[in-house]
């Protein structure tokens, strides 16, 4: 029948091919074009005129075709290089009459084939547009005017940001933001100078303030020592940093088709999403021993977020964010700057996603790419063993990488993909931009006779106590889709000889994972190796081929199980989930996060036999961040990430026949290429 089907499939599509030019047709894992985001706001809003209610758009993005159905056409098509790939349609969430909508779009028939009223918890991703409408309704507030005056502030000089306040056991609960302000007069860094205890609640569905509180009047921090922008900084500077060239005489070593990237060893393909912003699929690399492509992931992502603050006082107890499900990562990806944000060998890509009125919005260069040249060693070995003779062997590193950067408020997240020819994908992620801070009446530690839940920065500014926790899914398919989750146990065995004097060594015991129950890890606390492996593939030696996880910074959530932000935030209870694939389980946080209850997340999904199955791996990492005062006034880079090893995929050392990029010499300079 699966065969049938792929047969009709194909036929179709060669009639179509034999009409359209087939070198202009996009990859089915494309993100939607502004003419696709365009063609979506015309179809729902011609299926929904009325002059009483607004329409706005939350979610528009790919409704992505079956697994089946991408391999299908990836393996026909790596054949004939004719066929289309399968229809393209949107998914789409919209906000109408208060209440949420799923809508699915087809643009072969341009028109709704699917409508589902959402009956669940929580609401969709806010949207910018009404976050800045909300931001604007303290100014013409009579309360908040006064509160203004009550501390002489110019009211041409506030600014103000709306911001989530999720869930604390109420029965019911309306779409509502709190409204904080700031004081931007002397400084571009408002963050660093709130209007502490003034804030404002806003119903979103009907756009007007239904709550206000002024509690207390706190010193606003000062705007000297808060200045961040170069054109506005004075003399002395340092230190003083040397340039360099960078040049490729050769072109860059990689390829960019559309959204599909090939580099030495590697293929792989690059997507966006408006809620968790860069994805890679269908990376596999290519086996110099097999003279083949191999399959290594087939989709991975950041799938939320979660950042919760740790002061529970009234002002602050409800700052606990999901920055993928609730604003977007896809959203508030920045445009990139060329020779800062990416070397001067760097290609960059655009991004698009639909308003909150359903128009396109352009990210210019929200993606670089580009070959990284850090001075690394790929591989090494001196030998002097050998009678009158040593012997060097060094490979110099090369690799690519794939950068984006999100701006969720205050915070900017610098997201890496890296590929190396080894095999190796390294995750990273940094962690800049300006600290969750508190105005306080304190100006030196001394005068501190309580917890303030934060560390004193500077005059009257607290920067507050959090966590980053980034989870991560990756659908790893090592050779095929049938994969399996084994915890390779490193444990203590005491020696039995009494002859030797040796009395313990560590060896291996294997563990498969045969539910999701048994795939729950907590890093670091048992010695351990985590693989995903093909069961149905080995080496010439025997041993499993796979991939392994090299985990970087660990973080285990502090908060009580039972406390309402770790309920909608219980997938970071673990930092290893593995669950068996399904194609609408990849928000760890549920669909939709603003005021969720914790009952659409990883954590609650059932326990599912997941050995031998399409498995999907996810991880989280993350930070325990206590500020510091070099965190202030904008934060040097925190820098962590893991890896995904080959372990026993190859049949020896993929790199070992790999030669060092030339080197160019020119007078004072040197050039590889």
């Amino acid at each position: 029948m699966k065969m049938k089907l792929k047969l009709i499939f194909s036929f179709l599509l060669m009639l179509l091919c034999s009409s359209i030019e087939c070198s202009h047709i996009p990859h089915p894992l494309d993100p939607l074009t502004p003419s696709e985001i365009n063609l979506v706001r015309n179809i729902i809003l011609k299926s929904y005129q009325t002059k009483h209610y607004n329409l706005t758009f939350h979610y528009v993005g790919l409704q992505e075709p079956d697994k089946p159905l991408i391999q299908s056409w990836l393996s026909s098509n790596t054949k004939t290089k004719t066929l289309l790939p399968p229809p393209r349609q949107a998914f789409v969430i919209v906000r109408f009459q208060k209440q949420s909508l799923e809508i699915i779009v087809d643009f072969s028939t341009r028109s709704i084939i699917s409508t589902k009223l959402y009956k669940g918890q929580g609401y969709p991703i806010l949207t910018f547009g009404e976050q800045t409408i909300a931001s604007q309704l303290p100014f013409t507030y009579e309360p908040f005017k006064h509160s203004l005056n009550k501390r002489n502030i110019n009211i041409s000089n506030v600014l103000c940001a709306a911001f989530t306040v999720g869930w604390f056991g109420e029965e019911k609960s309306k779409r509502t933001v709190k409204v904080k302000c700031y004081y931007k007069n002397g400084s571009a860094n408002l963050y660093a100078r709130p209007l502490e205890g003034v804030a404002a609640v806003v119903d979103l569905d009907e756009m007007k303030i239904v709550g206000y509180s002024d509690r207390h009047v706190i010193p606003v921090p000062k705007a000297e020592g808060t200045e961040y922008r170069a054109s506005k900084m004075k003399p002395p500077f340092g230190p003083m940093l040397k340039g360099i060239a960078v040049s490729q005489h050769d072109g860059p070593g990689f390829t960019i088709q559309g959204h599909s990237v090939s580099w030495a060893n590697w293929v792989f393909h690059i997507g966006f999403d408006i809620q968790v912003g860069p994805i890679i699929s269908l990376a596999s690399i290519y086996d110099l021993e097999n003279q083949k492509y191999r399959e290594v992931l087939y989709k991975g992502l950041i799938s939320e977020v979660f950042v919760p603050y740790q002061d529970p006082s009234e002002e602050w107890y409800y700052t606990t964010y999901f920055d993928c499900g609730e604003y977007g990562f896809g959203q508030t990806m920045s445009s990139l700057q060329p020779f800062t944000d990416c070397p001067a060998n760097a290609v960059f890509l655009d991004a698009y996603y639909s308003a909150s009125d359903g128009t396109p919005v352009k990210i210019s260069n929200a993606f670089c790419i580009f070959e990284k040249y850090a001075g690394d060693i790929m591989w090494r070995h001196t030998e002097i063993a050998i009678p009158n003779e040593v012997i060097t062997e060094v490979r110099s590193d090369v690799s690519l990488v794939v950068r984006s950067v999100s701006t969720v408020g205050n915070y900017d997240y610098v997201i890496d993909w890296e590929f190396k020819p080894s095999g190796s994908i390294k995750l990273g992620v940094g962690l800049t931009g300006i600290l969750g801070i508190k105005a306080g009446t304190y100006t030196n530690t001394d005068q501190i006779k309580e917890d303030i839940h934060g560390t004193l920065l500077a005059d009257n500014t607290i920067g507050i106590y959090h966590d980053h926790f980034f989870t991560y899914y990756l659908d790893l398919d090592i050779d095929g889709e049938a994969n399996s989750f084994v915890k390779t146990n490193l444990e203590t065995v005491r020696v039995k000889d009494q002859t030797i004097p040796r009395k313990s060594y560590w060896t291996v015991v294997k563990e498969t994972a045969r539910t999701e129950a048994d795939a729950r890890v907590n890093i670091g606390i048992k010695p351990s190796e985590l693989l995903v492996v093909n069961p149905s593939k080995k080496t010439k030696q025997g041993n499993q081929i796979g991939y392994r996880l090299l985990p970087g910074p660990i973080v285990h959530p502090l908060l009580l199980t039972d406390d309402y932000p770790q309920i909608r935030g219980a997938f970071t209870n673990y930092n290893v989930w593995v669950t068996p694939y399904n194609k609408t389980e990849k928000w760890a946080g549920g669909l939709y996060v603003d005021h969720s209850r914790g009952d659409d997340t990883l954590a609650v999904w059932s326990l599912r036999k997941i050995e031998n199955k399409d498995i999907v791996l996810w991880h989280t990492m993350g930070f325990h961040h206590v500020p510091s005062q070099e965190d202030f006034p904008v934060m040097p880079t925190l820098s962590g990430g893991f890896e995904l090893r080959p372990t026993n995929f190859f049949e020896s050392n993929p790199v070992l026949k790999t030669k060092s990029p030339k080197a160019v010499h020119w007078p004072n300079c040197t050039f590889q290429h």
